[in-house]
């Protein structure tokens, strides 16, 4: 733990052009809050001490983040240096420095924030601002620096005059102060400015008239700095994470055939020589093993996945497979399912809840809910487990080696032995012994001539009436 660095994060906006009634710091980036981005790069520095401060929507920001931080209110927002002015109660008997960042910065590393940490622990200054020089520097507040290079000023985009706009450098509202140099100096600020309120800003000019330093440090990456006002920018950040995540992985061994065409999130892992196609999404706290395949329209959430395993236009949630299964396509594998190592699982096929042996296949069109199923099972298609009776779910249990003939429908709770077979488009009710064959269907019967009787009774029904004679004029009468 760095005893002497405290962490401030600012997170009372109303972000109104987030136009949501969600807080701004709650809409996720890659899944994940982009409060919780910022808070993992502050916590990877291992501060004594973080504090956030929120706004009118505070219970909704403490309840998803709970103990991880402390908790500061500014309401009404007035401003930046209002808001660090909310949460010092909170610092009052701590010394060192105060590295303030905002909440809505969620691209931000710890790699940057350890370098501004550092520069700024070097040379000590009473101050350090993080600047960045984007190809379009817009609304962001402009850098003022001096003859010695040491900054002077931040003049906001607003208040700027046609020459300060014309400054690259901008300001990315990420600072570390000196706590001495700051406490005194919060209450000298003033609103003086368009809106009326209390730019934290207005220190660094502070700060310089009373003869103490301020330095400068440039972002390497402007990316990292962008701040999220409105729903375009949520989409801009997580094209950003999503390269960031991706290239992890393919340096790491993964094969990314089309990196602009797979979703990965941050908490998903792969082990090396996996590769995957397009349009491939995995999410969640998902597990890929080595060898695998991820085809084309692949979807996988908290999925947990063997060696050498093949997935294609297919949905796992919430389930594992084991090494060399195929699954695929169109197959739904959901709701804690466990499918066995050699496993086929084929098109149009949804297990749910239920085990798989060894070998098992079940190529088409079938449904398996609550079943335990063992190895060497042949499941044909058209097969369906009816698990629920309208009240609660019940289990089948099918055995060893069994061979499940095709439009089976195994009426649960039912158990099939092993080696025991059922006859194709039975309806099974009770439980099968082993080696046994269970029909469950009504007895054939075959009329001969039948169709070629209907067949003429149908076309003589759609004849259409003869004539009868014509009756004669009167004048032939």
């Amino acid at each position: 733990m760095d005893d002497t660095l405290h962490v401030l994060i600012l997170a009372a906006g109303k972000g109104t052009r987030m136009k949501s009634a969600v807080s701004k710091v709650l809409h996720t980036v890659c899944e994940l809050p982009m409060l919780e981005w910022v808070l993992l790069a502050a916590e990877a520095l291992r501060p004594a001490s973080v504090t956030t401060v929120v706004g009118a929507d505070a219970e909704a920001v403490r309840t998803a983040f709970g103990g991880r931080s402390g908790w500061a209110v500014q309401d009404p927002p007035l401003g930046s240096g209002h808001a660090v002015a909310q949460a010092l109660p909170a610092l009052t008997d701590r010394t060192g420095d105060l590295l303030v960042l905002m909440g809505d910065v969620p691209l931000l590393t710890a790699a940057t924030l350890r370098r501004l940490a550092d520069a700024h622990r070097a040379a000590r200054p009473a101050a350090t601002v993080l600047t960045a020089t984007p190809a379009d520097p817009a609304a962001y507040g402009r850098v003022l620096r001096g003859a010695d290079g040491r900054v002077t000023a931040i003049r906001e985009a607003r208040d700027a005059s046609p020459v300060e706009l014309a400054i690259g450098e901008i300001n990315t509202g990420i600072y570390i102060f000196a706590l001495d140099a700051l406490r005194p100096r919060l209450a000298r600020l003033q609103p003086d400015n368009t809106q009326g309120e209390y730019y934290l800003t207005d220190l660094v000019a502070l700060l310089h008239g009373d003869g103490l330093r301020v330095d400068g440090l440039a972002a390497a990456d402007p990316a990292e700095v962008m701040g999220i006002n409105h729903r375009a920018d949520l989409a801009a950040a997580e094209a950003v994470l999503q390269g960031r995540i991706i290239r992890h992985w393919m340096l790491a061994g993964v094969t990314v055939h089309r990196p602009d065409r797979v979703w990965i999130g941050p908490h998903a892992t792969f082990e090396p020589d996996t590769a995957l196609w397009w349009d491939v999404t995995v999410s969640g706290a998902t597990r890929v093993g080595p060898r695998c395949e991820l085809g084309p329209g692949s979807h996988l959430e908290n999925a947990r996945l063997g060696a050498g395993v093949h997935v294609e236009y297919s949905v796992i949630r919430d389930a594992e497979v084991a090494d060399g299964t195929t699954v695929g396509p169109y197959a739904h594998i959901r709701g804690g399912a466990r499918i066995g190592p050699a496993n086929r699982v084929g098109n149009f096929v949804e297990i749910k809840k239920s085990t798989t042996g060894a070998g098992t296949k079940a190529a088409h069109l079938a449904y398996l809910g609550d079943a335990t199923i063992g190895a060497g099972v042949n499941v044909g298609a058209g097969t369906i487990t009816c698990n629920y009776d309208g009240v609660r779910k019940n289990p089948t249990v099918i055995g060893d080696g069994a061979f499940i003939g095709s439009d089976s429908i195994l009426v649960a709770p039912l158990t099939i032995g092993a080696g025991a077979y059922t006859a194709a488009g039975s309806a099974i009710t009770t439980d099968v012994p082993p080696d046994a064959l269970a029909v469950g269907r009504a007895r054939q019967r075959t009329i001969e001539g039948w169709a070629a009787r209907r067949r003429a009774k149908l076309a003589g029904a759609a004849a259409p009436p003869q004539p009868g004679p014509k009756e004669p004029k009167p004048s032939q009468r």
